[in-house]
């Protein structure tokens, strides 16, 4: 009986003490509820990629949760960053989609921005593309009937300050001769603009461009100048898939100057481009996020852009281009949070000078 008991007491111990370590097996979310902030309006493009999206990372979040879309516009997102820095606990409940219009007011240091992406842990990230073009009547038949082009060009611009840095500063450092026209709302007024004759160059993001500028191209209304360009594997821009017979902006400046670019122009211009299209939206946890739910996200959405349903959403309306999840994500980004001082501050004062726009 003594044996018996002792044997029980051993038993007891040994599980007593097994209770109390730790067991990390990955988040559940079971009956729970998240919830996606986007701080933009409803059907504006980063709301209509969560709704597409949270679906399947409904179907793959272990527990099957609700995922709610909360809009929360404002300051050119900056209201729904704010929200997410100083309020969101970091329990795997609430995660925040960025876009590159989130991403540059952080870059730009805007006194108005608290949220800090160094900070926050990365679920995944969709690039998306750009391609430029020209009214045919400038005679330009490729970017290579750029070099020594001085006809004065007119854009329909949203902003010094806003994604419109990428197309700006390229115009700028393949030495075009490009008025601003501020005061557009978007890439679709602008496209309206060039159809109109109001301006002569433009860009469209892919998803735009194939559905948009081709049709243009077709009946010989638009004459396709070059894409941004996508990262590659390495962190290089290589040519845009959706448009492989036209160069990348790197190359169409090496076309023109004779040279790759370099430089501090060109050092922003790649952050810029990366926050803006490389990694152009983003999905984050927040800081002191358990690793258990940031991988437990992280493999969720690893199963997401393996889905085959998923894929053909992909290149229905997302443009086709390969999604990054976690570390692959997180990569990518590095490169934006990487910029120097000294590139950062090249750029501030270029937007200051050249636009007469007081940054800080």
């Amino acid at each position: 009986m003594r044996k018996y008991l002792l044997f029980v007491g051993i038993v007891f111990i040994l599980v007593s003490s097994l209770a109390m370590v730790p067991m990390v097996q990955g988040a559940d979310f079971s009956g729970k509820t998240i919830k996606w902030i986007i701080p933009f309006n409803v059907g504006g493009g980063s709301d209509v990629w969560a709704r597409l999206y949270s679906p399947f990372l409904q179907k793959y979040l272990p527990g099957n949760p609700i995922i709610v879309v909360k809009n929360m516009p404002g300051g050119g997102s900056i209201i729904g960053g704010n929200y997410f820095h100083t309020r969101v606990k970091p329990n795997g409940l609430t995660v925040f989609g960025s876009s590159g219009s989130t991403s540059f007011p952080y870059l730009l240091e805007n006194p108005k921005v608290k949220y800090d992406f160094s900070k926050y842990q990365i679920v995944f990230a969709t690039p998306v593309g750009g391609v430029c073009y020209i009214n045919p009547d400038l005679g330009v038949k490729s970017v290579k009937d750029l070099k020594g082009f001085k006809k004065p060009l007119q854009y329909a611009s949203q902003g010094a300050t806003s994604l419109d840095i990428i197309p700006l500063l390229a115009f700028d450092m393949l030495g075009l001769n490009v008025k601003a026209i501020f005061g557009y709302k978007g890439r679709g007024s602008g496209r309206v603009a060039f159809e109109q004759g109001e301006v002569n160059i433009d860009y469209q993001t892919t998803p735009a461009y194939i559905k948009n500028v081709r049709p243009l191209i077709k009946q010989g209304k638009a004459i396709p100048l070059m894409s941004w360009g996508v990262l590659d594997a390495n962190g290089n821009i290589v040519r845009d898939p959706v448009a492989p017979d036209i160069p990348s902006m790197p190359e169409a400046y090496e076309m023109i100057h004779g040279k790759k670019p370099s430089g501090p122009a060109f050092n922003a211009w790649k952050t810029f481009f990366v926050a803006g299209f490389g990694v152009q939206k983003a999905v984050w946890l927040p800081e002191k996020t358990s690793k258990d739910i940031v991988e437990t996200y992280r493999k969720a959405a690893a199963k997401v852009i393996a889905d085959p349903e998923f894929l053909k959403v992909v290149d229905k309306s997302l443009g086709g281009y390969k999604q990054l999840a976690g570390q692959n994500a997180r990569r990518a980004f590095d490169q934006v949070l990487n910029v120097s001082a000294e590139d950062k501050k090249w750029l501030i004062n270029w937007i200051e000078t050249k636009y007469d726009i007081k940054i800080k």
